[in-house]
């Protein structure tokens, strides 16, 4: 990949001529992303976010941690002991250069011989899943990870409003996915185009059913303004 994302964030963090990202997926006409959207303080997150934050406690691991910002306030706001990850080399970079104490390139499923409290994956946190197929894969290894009493904080979206309805009512829904919230996405900055990559979006039933089929407890903690939500997951 060309770490796109990183680069643009980098540039913001570093003053280097900013641009927005243009965002596009394969059921969704072409959108421009500002770039400082990712830089947001506490008070400028959604609702489902800040609570998110407000539940974490102990030793924290946030997978995906772009730019930092939620590293930041657990980090600064709560005096949390937080491990930060992302694939993004220019993300960690980015979050070093803004104060982010243990920020590294990792994978989630490379994370090995460590145990959290809390792990937080937001910002639809399991799109890194990709397909519906890896949810398994994906949600033993975050179980591996938890120390006893420990929880899994993640938020998505049932994105079914994105499809068009039938006479019946019925939805329209591509026969080429296992699932509906599957979703290929393309990423352009400053006339450059990342390679294209699965992104899954889960509704809260089917994220229930996948926890429990993997040993874990799923509560439904807080459902924002347009169909998105926060989840907890526990042993």
């Amino acid at each position: 990949m060309k770490d796109l994302f990183g680069k643009a964030m980098f540039d913001f963090q570093t003053n280097n001529s900013p641009e927005n990202l243009i965002t596009e997926t394969s059921i969704s006409e072409k959108d421009e992303m500002s770039v400082d959207y990712l830089f947001r303080s506490y008070n400028e997150m959604p609702k489902i976010e800040q609570k998110a934050l407000q539940m974490a406690s102990g030793k924290i691991l946030d997978v995906g941690c772009g730019a930092g910002s939620h590293s930041l306030s657990l980090q600064n706001d709560r005096n949390l002991e937080v491990t930060s990850i992302d694939i993004s080399e220019k993300a960690i970079e980015t979050c070093k250069l803004r104060g982010v104490k243990n920020a590294k390139v990792q994978n989630l499923l490379d994370v090995e011989e460590e145990k959290f409290d809390t792990i937080v994956l937001l910002m639809n946190g399991v799109g890194i899943f990709g397909k519906m197929k890896n949810c398994n894969q994906y949600l033993s290894k975050l179980k591996s990870l938890l120390q006893p009493g420990g929880q899994i904080l993640l938020d998505s979206s049932d994105i079914i409003y994105m499809f068009d309805e039938d006479e019946d009512g019925g939805k329209w829904i591509p026969s080429s996915t296992d699932y509906y919230g599957e979703l290929v996405f393309n990423i352009s900055y400053k006339e450059e185009k990342e390679e294209p990559f699965n992104w899954l979006y889960l509704d809260y039933n089917t994220l229930q059913n996948a926890a429990v089929a993997n040993g874990l407890k799923c509560e439904l903690i807080l459902e924002g303004e347009h169909y998105d939500y926060l989840a907890r997951l526990s042993i």
